[in-house]
């Protein structure tokens, strides 16, 4: 196991752990910072970041170890809707989309509509409350802390984040956003917001059309 010269001997200082901290660290800055960047720079920013964050978790070996103790929540329902907002906004109406692929593919073939931000929100809860445990500086939680995020990984926001970055190389390759002229002003998710509602009647609308 190589490790980091000054740091203790242990796999949660390992070159491999400290690389994946790092593209957590800079996703999460990123995200809470979305709202300083035009649309087009968003979704390349995404791309670059999720992509490189699938490739470290992918590569990320932790211990097969007992999940035991408490582990602290560092994203809160206002951040959480904070993140989603944000990558909403910059989205407009690109942010929804028909998931055939979904949880229950096998059991149906209708589609289900999904939404980036939410995707994007859902990973950002999971990295935060990781980057958070993680600087608390206790082997054990760091431990801890590391093991939980590759086993959700493995069981849903792995998932997520290929779904929103096949999403956005969509969006990336298709959409001209000096000429969409589709501004999507979002009224920032308050209770009648009906936004995803209606970008939803309108994707399935158009596959029951197809």
């Amino acid at each position: 196991m190589e490790k980091i010269d000054g740091l203790p001997q242990h796999y949660v200082y390992s070159n491999q752990v400290i690389d994946f901290i790092t593209i957590v660290a800079q996703t999460c800055r990123f995200l809470e910072h979305a709202y300083e960047f035009q649309p087009k720079e968003v979704v390349q920013n995404l791309l670059k970041l999720l992509s490189s964050l699938y490739t470290k978790t992918v590569c990320l070996n932790t211990p097969e170890e007992e999940l035991e103790g408490y582990l602290e929540q560092f994203v809160f329902e206002n951040d959480y809707n904070a993140v989603a907002a944000c990558i909403s906004d910059a989205l407009g109406e690109h942010d929804a989309y028909l998931e055939l692929l979904h949880e229950n593919r096998n059991l149906t073939d209708e589609p289900t509509v999904a939404y980036i931000s939410e995707q994007v929100a859902d990973i950002y809860q999971e990295i935060k409350d990781l980057a958070g445990n993680y600087q608390t500086a206790d082997i054990f939680v760091m431990a801890q802390a590391l093991t939980a995020a590759r086993q959700a990984f493995t069981e849903h926001w792995g998932a997520k984040l290929l779904n929103a970055l096949r999403e956005l190389h969509h969006i990336s390759c298709t959409v001209t956003w000096e000429d969409d002229q589709q501004q999507h002003t979002h009224c920032h998710h308050e209770d009648e917001c009906h936004c995803h509602d209606e970008q939803m009647d309108g994707l399935l609308d158009f596959y029951k059309n197809e």
